[in-house]
């Protein structure tokens, strides 16, 4: 049962760099979430965060008495990639709601076992595509379900950053490196926009002098039905640049800032047709706060989320054949998919963005 109020309570899995600059401020911002639980392995954190938001605060051996507390409705799961279905999976079947950070774990076997705990508890689970909540993403693809540009033909992306050599993101190989961490975000874009599978992946990796405990750097080439490719650039070595292209036989869309948030991103886009250029612009919103929100309607409503377990192995699919390509240096073929849910504009959630907290016993992962 929700709280009082008729508000989705929830537990935070993870102190980290998301969970105290994004997820937890972003709550706040909702009229339909709130929080009651913080789970970490540094219980000093863990007090001071419970004093600011007034939570009860429980380590990582302590989970299982958090699930049994009868305080939590849900759970917002923001450990490092290789330990989400740790938490996720007890959730589930404990009958807890589950929001997880993207991508949902470091394999696919483990991906797979996450959604399959939903289905068998019919506790709901949501990946944490927080685009699919934002106003720009949504009107992008409305607008190339509209035929604003025609058929869509080819997608480009570049997304990089410089991550400190310290990070657990740079220091713990493919599955918490570049691929799952950034390239989820041109793959789910290019999934959504084509609304379509791949059939073929191809992937070149690399390293620079920073000596990183990953590939600093990965090119992509995904290839789908009807004649379309995709292609993207991720780096961890490189200035901050985040934007998509997309051409189709009557136009081209074009996205800068295309994945981020926080203050001062406004995901519109500019529409190149019939030789004029036209500008659309979005509002900056609280992403965190509204995928939240999205999520806690689900579960107030008894409806499905749409990002759901199935969205989120589709990507697995795809960043697992990226590993086997890097590693094999032959195309991989993929088995045709396809997937009926997709993005929708009841999905738009237009909240204010939280003022940006004080952090807790962390510093931010890039430089």
């Amino acid at each position: 049962m929700p709280s009082l109020e008729g508000k989705i309570r929830y537990a935070v899995v993870g102190g980290g760099w998301i969970s105290q600059a994004a997820f937890m401020p972003g709550v706040g911002q909702t009229s339909n979430s709130l929080m009651t639980a913080i789970v970490t392995g540094d219980k000093e954190k863990g007090a001071e965060l419970a004093r600011r938001y007034g939570l009860d605060v429980y380590g990582y051996d302590e989970y299982d008495a958090m699930l049994k507390s009868g305080t939590v409705d849900a759970v917002y799961v923001a450990t490092p990639n290789f330990r989400h279905r740790e938490f996720a999976e007890p959730a589930l079947k404990a009958g807890i709601h589950v929001l997880l950070e993207k991508p949902m774990e470091a394999s696919l076997e483990d991906a797979e076992a996450i959604r399959a705990a939903a289905k068998a508890s019919g506790a709901k689970l949501m990946i944490a595509y927080r685009l699919h909540c934002e106003p720009g993403t949504i009107a992008m693809v409305e607008a190339v379900r509209k035929g604003e540009i025609g058929k869509p033909r080819f997608f480009t992306s570049t997304f990089s950053q410089t991550v400190r050599a310290t990070n657990h993101r740079a220091t713990s190989g493919y599955w918490a490196g570049p691929v799952p961490d950034m390239g989820t975000y041109p793959i789910n874009a290019v999934r959504n926009l084509f609304e379509a599978e791949p059939t073929e992946v191809m992937a070149f990796a690399s390293k620079t002098d920073r000596d990183l405990g990953c590939d600093d750097t990965v090119s992509v080439v995904l290839k789908f039905t009807e004649g379309r490719q995709a292609s993207f650039t991720l780096s961890y070595s490189a200035e901050g640049v985040d934007q998509f292209y997309l051409v189709g036989t009557e136009g081209a869309m074009t996205a800068s800032p295309a994945f981020g948030f926080g203050e001062g991103t406004k995901i519109g886009y500019e529409l190149a047709k019939d030789g004029e250029t036209s500008t659309h612009e979005a509002p900056e919103v609280d992403q965190f706060g509204g995928e939240t929100a999205y999520f806690s309607d689900c579960i107030l409503s008894g409806r499905e989320p749409e990002p759901d377990g199935e969205e989120g192995v589709l990507d697995m699919i795809v960043l697992a054949a990226i590993e086997r390509a890097i590693e094999t240096g032959e195309v991989q073929k993929l088995q045709p998919r396809s997937r009926l849910r997709r993005i929708g504009q009841e999905q738009s959630r237009e909240l204010a963005l939280a003022k940006s907290p004080s952090l807790v016993g962390i510093e931010r992962p890039v430089e």
